[in-house]
């Protein structure tokens, strides 16, 4: 049960978003551009991170329906997802995009902890200056999106499958077009 009265039936940070359109509308574009917006890393990739930040916070709801709009975007969908969330680094993904978990990692555990190991193994396995930076913003975004959920005491969906209709809306109409 949430610590307010959100008057809705949508689950997690979208019964927020309508109880508070005025702070939800920003927020939603935030997600469109960090996620869905012109990048090198692909749409699946940036939900990836997004997932993987959200585990690393013990945020049920974000990792959850990140992880379904990350399967349905990434080739190898949920085993891919599954072998990120266990273990980024023998998951099946490539060595960028490990060196960017590992980064999205250090973020996690506060701004401060970011190496320059880690920064320049990222750049050695081919990421640039954008997608670093983007890795660091969608880390830190979801740190700040993991609080407002669970600070809020919002409650998710009980089974994998049902973020699957979520993830499909996303993926089609993104963050914008599935208000």
């Amino acid at each position: 049960m949430a610590h307010i009265d959100l008057s809705t039936e949508s689950p997690g940070i979208r019964g927020l978003f309508e109880f508070r359109p005025q702070t939800g509308g920003p927020l939603s574009e935030l997600a469109e551009v960090l996620l869905r917006g012109d990048s090198s890393l692909s749409r699946g990739e940036r939900e990836l991170i997004a997932a993987y930040v959200s585990s690393l916070n013990d945020c049920d709801f974000c990792t959850s329906s990140h992880s379904a709009f990350a399967a349905l975007q990434l080739p190898d969908g949920w085993t891919v997802v599954d072998g990120v969330l266990r273990d980024p680094s023998s998951a099946p993904v490539d060595d960028k995009l490990k060196a960017l978990l590992a980064l999205a990692a250090e973020v996690q555990r506060g701004g401060r902890s970011v190496d320059s190991g880690t920064v320049a193994s990222a750049r050695a396995a081919g990421a640039d200056d954008v997608e670093i930076h983007d890795t660091v913003l969608i880390a830190a975004a979801f740190c700040m999106f993991n609080r407002y959920v669970d600070g809020l005491g919002v409650v998710g969906l009980p089974d994998r499958a049902d973020y699957l209709p979520m993830a499909e809306r996303i993926v089609q109409a993104g963050y914008l077009g599935s208000r």
